[in-house]
């Protein structure tokens, strides 16, 4: 985890503000969480675990967003906003590695951190 841009507290609120945006939908929304970003002007990329909820699941994946290949700018306070949306192969056919859980989980972490 890169502490040069962020904080402890900038990281906890920006998976606060991903995870009651997952919490908060319908059902069907795609969200992150930044596990590691350094000062998006210089960097190349930022980590990030994607959170794709799909009705009562939300499945998570590990990601590098890389900064060069956005269409449009790098924005810390909605970082799913720069993330790809859901597939489960990549271009060469292989699977991509990812993990549910429910959204019943997620509330569960979620009211342990209010």
């Amino acid at each position: 985890m890169d502490l040069s841009y962020w904080s402890t507290d900038d990281y906890r609120d920006s998976w606060l503000r991903a995870l009651r945006r997952v919490d908060a939908a319908q059902d069907e929304v795609d969200s992150c969480l930044v596990t590691s970003v350094s000062e998006p002007a210089t960097a190349n990329f930022v980590h990030a675990w994607p959170l794709y909820r799909r009705g009562t699941d939300v499945y998570v994946q590990n990601s590098v967003i890389f900064l060069t290949e956005l269409t449009e700018e790098f924005r810390p306070a909605e970082p799913w906003l720069s993330i790809e949306p859901r597939a489960t192969v990549d271009e060469d056919g292989n699977e991509i590695s990812e993990w549910r859980t429910t959204i019943e989980e997620v509330r569960a972490f979620l009211s342990t951190c209010q």
